[in-house]
């Protein structure tokens, strides 16, 4: 399983989180992916949804079962990774890359400070 990147938040939900100035890059981490399996479809929230930290904004469904998918901080959706409509197993073969799956404008009180760094995720992988 390819390692936790550094640079990313997590949420204990398994959504990790990348800053790039004022937009939020959110998808699913390997841990999740790998527990779910083959990624078959995914329901991608429709851009301009408003949510709040922690309230499920998506489904994702694999050859094992479905999986909701969780809002890692409170705020808008801006973009959705359209090519997970077609090819949804982007999640397993690239889950922190290619298979990002929403970008989020995040709400102004919404902090990444809740989130995990890779260690604190990582810690939580083997409680």
């Amino acid at each position: 399983m390819e390692p936790n990147p550094d640079h990313l938040r997590y949420a204990p939900t398994h959504e990790w989180v990348s800053e790039d100035d004022s937009e939020l890059t959110v998808g699913i981490t390997e841990f999740a992916q790998d527990q779910l399996g083959d990624v078959v479809y995914v329901s991608l929230p429709q851009p301009g949804a408003q949510f709040a930290a922690g309230d499920v904004c998506m489904f994702v469904e694999s050859v094992k079962s479905a999986s909701d998918i969780h809002m890692p901080v409170s705020g808008t959706i801006l973009a959705v990774n359209t090519e997970l409509e077609d090819s949804p197993e982007l999640i397993n073969q690239d889950a922190f890359g290619d298979g990002w799956i929403f970008k989020v404008a995040p709400d102004d009180d919404a902090s990444l400070e809740s989130l995990m760094d890779s260690f604190g995720y990582d810690a939580s992988l083997d409680e």
